[in-house]
């Protein structure tokens, strides 16, 4: 499922227009971007937990040339899903 399909989704089981549909698609996925820059980590009972983690630089090794490069620190998210999904998931 990408967005497309998520808005789709929305648009049917609301029965909203399809631009109405991408506008509370949109507000929620902003929502969660602010929340993760804002505190560090958006939680969801019963869906899961996206968490900002910090990677530490490290040396690395360009594939093409095998030159031995240095990769900065940087941020990513990371997601967790919620014990009763994974259980749903794994059925």
């Amino acid at each position: 499922m990408n967005k497309r399909d998520l808005i789709d989704y929305v648009c049917e089981n609301l029965g909203t227009t399809k631009s109405s549909s991408e506008n509370i698609v949109n507000i929620v996925l902003e929502g969660i971007q602010a929340g993760i820059a804002a505190d560090g980590a958006v939680s969801i009972a019963g869906f899961g937990t996206w968490n900002l983690r910090e990677r530490s630089a490290r040396t690395g090794r360009n594939p093409q040339t095998g030159e031995t490069i240095q990769i900065p620190a940087s941020r990513t998210v990371a997601f967790k899903p919620a014990k009763a999904w994974k259980d749903r998931l794994n059925g």
